[in-house]
């Protein structure tokens, strides 16, 4: 296997540190590449995607990635902030398929913001459609109208065949949970999500097996944070993925628990821990690296059918947890404050190979 390991900005390159110890304990530090993205491109070649950091990704069966973004790339033009070369990278790669699981510890129960009957339990999919939506519709960008007025434009469109396969996606991952799939959409008022909703629902004559529900991106949110355990899977497109997913994880406590798989339709992916780059903390060692190790776990479940080095390295964080050990953004009184390289250091001891 040929891992591409791109560390990125703020917190990345200390988080992904710690994946890389568990990648060292199975013995594949060979199998590692590292390159250069977002700020960390920009650095090396002006270029928040270098030319080579795309070919080594290409050339891999997965990616690796941190965390990309820094405040002091906010006054580059658009096209070269850190944020630009991630979104390249997953169209790049053909990364359509988002996999954000929010999964509730036992332990972090009091973590949540929200009473611990809501949440205990909690186990929730979001599929989130990666490459198209508004991120990606054209035409976009800011210009000036004939009375001098500037106004800016994004283009919210999807073709049949992207919803048709995110569709497909999200089927097969209900089939293999509680055989629920709530699609969300706002198809009330936005044309294109009416053919989302459509697309979707004749999808679901494939899948009889799989009970299919609707529900409006508003609505879903507030159920979110009213009744979150009545979710299974969701899926849903580019942008509303993109917020119900963060929304999703303060569920479980802190978004530094939550891990990601962008996959294309082979199963090669990009994996990376839902939180961005902190570069507020970043080099403090006070960042919370078990979303990035439980991304290391969906590598090997997902792109290298590695059952049991993923059920390791699950277990091992469980262990951690069990044990009272926390990042500050986890800690609660009762347990042991410790930094992002203890933490990783710990999940290293625990991991039974």
């Amino acid at each position: 296997m040929k891992i591409a390991v791109l560390p990125g900005d703020g917190i990345g390159p200390e988080i992904i540190n710690q994946a890389v110890k568990v990648i060292d304990k199975f013995g594949l530090s060979q199998s590692i590449e590292y390159g250069a993205i977002g700020g960390a491109g920009y650095e090396e070649s002006k270029d928040p995607l270098p030319e080579t950091t795309l070919n080594l990704a290409l050339a891999s069966d997965a990616v690796l990635l941190g965390s990309v973004g820094d405040w002091k790339y906010d006054k580059l033009p658009r096209e070269l902030r850190p944020e630009r070369g991630l979104l390249r990278i997953r169209q790049g790669l053909n990364l359509f398929a988002n996999l954000r699981p929010a999964v509730m510890f036992p332990e972090l129960v009091h973590a949540s913001s929200l009473k611990a009957e809501v949440v205990s339990n909690l186990d929730i999919m979001i599929v989130r459609e990666l490459t198209g939506d508004i991120y990606f519709g054209e035409p976009r960008g800011i210009q000036t109208k004939e009375n001098g007025e500037r106004e800016g434009i994004n283009t919210m469109r999807y073709s049949e065949s992207e919803i048709d396969r995110i569709a497909e996606i999200a089927f097969q991952a209900a089939q293999k949970r509680s055989k629920k799939l709530c699609s969300v959409d706002k198809a009330n008022v936005l044309e294109t999500t009416e053919l989302w909703r459509e697309i979707v629902t004749h999808k679901s004559e494939k899948y009889p097996d799989v009970t299919l529900t609707h529900m409006y991106v508003d609505n879903a949110a507030m159920q979110l944070v009213r009744d979150p355990k009545q979710f299974d899977v969701i899926v849903t497109g580019n942008i509303f993925g993109d917020i119900l997913s963060d929304q999703a994880s303060m569920l479980t406590g802190s978004i530094g628990m939550l891990p990601s798989a962008s996959l294309d339709q082979n199963n090669k992916g990009m994996y990376e821990p839902s939180h961005g780059s902190a570069p507020d903390i970043a080099g403090q060692d006070v960042a919370n690296p078990i979303a990035t190790i439980l991304s290391l776990a969906m590598m090997f479940k997902y792109t290298f059918a590695e059952e049991k080095k993923s059920q390791a390295i699950e277990n091992a964080v469980r262990q951690v947890l069990k044990d009272g050990l926390r990042t500050k953004d986890i800690f609660s009184e009762g347990t042991k404050m410790i930094g992002c390289n203890e933490m990783g250091d710990a999940i290293i001891e625990r991991l039974d190979i």
